[in-house]
């Protein structure tokens, strides 16, 4: 029975949304590819051995494959899933079959049918963010101090009950989110709190404390804070709805607040701000998957629009095997007037493939040490 719960709270929900993000994900590949005249050959949802699929009138093998954990566009003339040309036998080509292979079509065609996977996960974010705005609109609250936390950063800085917080380092703040968004990825880095005081506007240097707190589900995150608290009252909590228009804004405001927090994050990393223990793989995915399908549909969905944004900026990045790895190949043809060697880009590949499978490894490990630390 234990298990059985286990799959059926964790497992299903888990690969129920990787899957909807790894077929926008391809869908996204496969039709700017089918668009610019390059033959697909097969699209699998998952690795490894097909479970189900048919073959349609274009020859495209579609499948559902055994392990749920990515998924491929496979394009004629390619050796794999990876996208490696298969240099030998697109050689022995025709001119006519030759044009309909990836490695065969022009730059900007396989430029655009690359960064089209993830440019389809990052819309997919934007549409999920605005439906549920649509929807459910979104509860807010001002920037209104209630309560300042005993030796916290905003006391040490002279924060008072009452103070409006109206910009961070210069930039406009008009809701109590805003504020915790920006403070929350800005650990141990001084930031300058403009407060609105008796009419009166005072610059406060703080620097956010880096804090681990404990979520509603027992997961522990590290996060910076500087001890502020706004309460129904000074906060005026409200439930903003939006328009059609007005709530695709927001979907764009709220995907772009996910990207520059993920870079923060990143830029936290290296600067020893914050721990590498925060990295989440499968298994941390599939239980956040699991949690959020225990608040609802909406909360699940919300989950989505997360990860479809982090797939997209994974695969963006500058790594062989990567969609951001195939970009850079690209771009170094397009200032050399020639691809680079078969043989360079087969050796490229394989340290990606390394890289990326470290990674997951990693992640993996940190996800176990945590469920069991």
């Amino acid at each position: 029975m234990v298990i059985l719960s286990f799959i059926a709270s964790y497992i299903i929900p888990f690969v129920l949304v990787l899957s909807l993000l790894v077929f926008v994900h391809e869908m996204g590949h496969y039709l700017v590819g089918r668009w610019s005249g390059i033959r697909v050959t097969a699209f699998s949802v998952g690795f490894g051995p097909e479970l189900i699929g048919f073959t349609d009138g274009h020859g495209t093998r579609w499948k559902i494959s055994a392990i749920p954990l990515g998924g491929y566009v496979k394009f004629f003339g390619d050796e794999d899933a990876s996208s490696l040309p298969d240099a030998q036998s697109v050689s022995t080509m025709s001119e006519a079959d030759r044009a309909q292979t990836l490695a065969g079509a022009k730059l900007w065609k396989r430029a655009a049918t690359v960064a089209a996977g993830p440019i389809a996960n990052f819309i997919l974010a934007i549409f999920i963010f605005a439906v549920l705005f649509s929807v459910y609109g979104k509860m807010i609250a001002d920037p209104v101090v209630a309560e300042v936390r005993p030796d916290s950063a905003a006391a040490a800085a002279g924060v008072q009950p009452g103070d409006r917080l109206v910009a961070l380092d210069g930039e406009k703040v008009t809701t109590f989110d805003d504020v915790r968004r920006y403070v929350s990825i800005r650990p141990e880095t001084q930031i300058v709190v403009t407060v609105q005081r008796n009419g009166q506007d005072l610059q406060l240097p703080m620097v956010p404390k880096r804090t681990e707190i404990t979520d509603q589900f027992g997961n522990k995150v590290e996060l910076g804070l500087i001890g502020v608290v706004t309460n129904e009252e000074r906060g005026n909590f409200r439930l903003e709805t939006f328009t059609p228009v007005q709530a695709v804004a927001e979907g764009v405001k709220e995907t772009g607040n996910i990207i520059t927090g993920t870079f923060r994050y990143i830029g936290n990393l290296v600067t020893g701000r914050m721990k590498a223990d925060q990295l989440g793989g499968p298994v941390r995915v599939a239980q956040a998957s699991g949690q959020m399908a225990s608040l609802g549909f909406a909360a699940v969905i919300q989950l989505a629009a997360v990860l479809s944004v982090s797939i997209g900026l994974l695969n963006l990045m500058p790594v062989p095997v990567l969609d951001g790895g195939h970009l850079v190949f690209y771009a170094i043809e397009a200032v050399r007037g020639r691809p680079l060697g078969a043989g360079a880009q087969e050796i490229a590949f394989r340290i990606g493939l390394a890289m990326v499978l470290s990674l997951m490894v990693f992640a993996t490990f940190n996800d176990i040490t945590n469920l069991i630390g």
